[in-house]
């Protein structure tokens, strides 16, 4: 019997990266990520809802993320979840699902500007930076409380 554990989303920072070392010299990143929702109830009037998740990335990609990512940014992020569990010094378990990510494209550029050589639409991969494949997006402001549409992804 086959299983799949992907986790695919697209939104905005919560908070600047937090690059780290593990004792044996690896990087690792961790990050949120906003997804809002959008809908109409059934009395005609319009919801929202945000979801806030947690995101952590390893070696080379780490790095990539904490040097191009902000808070505020726009990033697409493929991964797969990972539940960790602990024992808080209270003596309480407590879990923490995250997406350990293995692949990364950010979606705007920084400040709004076309400046940084990791430019919009660049992605990276647990492998290493990959080279943008597509032209960058429009120059614009990004603003955070956006709604993503679906015809805005651009892929």
């Amino acid at each position: 019997m086959y299983s799949l554990n992907r986790a695919t989303i697209l939104g905005n920072l919560t908070r600047d990266p937090e690059v780290r070392q593990t004792p044996n010299g690896q990087s690792v990143c961790t990050f949120g990520v906003a997804t809002n929702r959008t809908w109409n109830d059934a009395a005609g009037n319009k919801q929202e809802a945000s979801e806030f998740h947690n995101v952590v990335a390893w070696g080379k990609l780490a790095e990539i993320c904490g040097q191009y990512l902000a808070k505020g940014r726009k990033v697409y992020v493929e991964g797969r979840l990972q539940t960790r569990d602990w024992e808080g010094q209270d003596g309480i378990k407590r879990y923490r699902t995250e997406i350990v990510t293995e692949n990364l494209i950010i979606l705007d550029r920084a400040g709004g500007t076309s400046g940084g050589s990791f430019a919009a639409g660049s992605s990276a991969r647990a492998g290493g930076f990959i080279p943008p494949q597509a032209p960058p997006l429009e120059d614009r402001a990004v603003n955070p409380d956006d709604e993503i549409k679906v015809e805005d992804i651009p892929f």
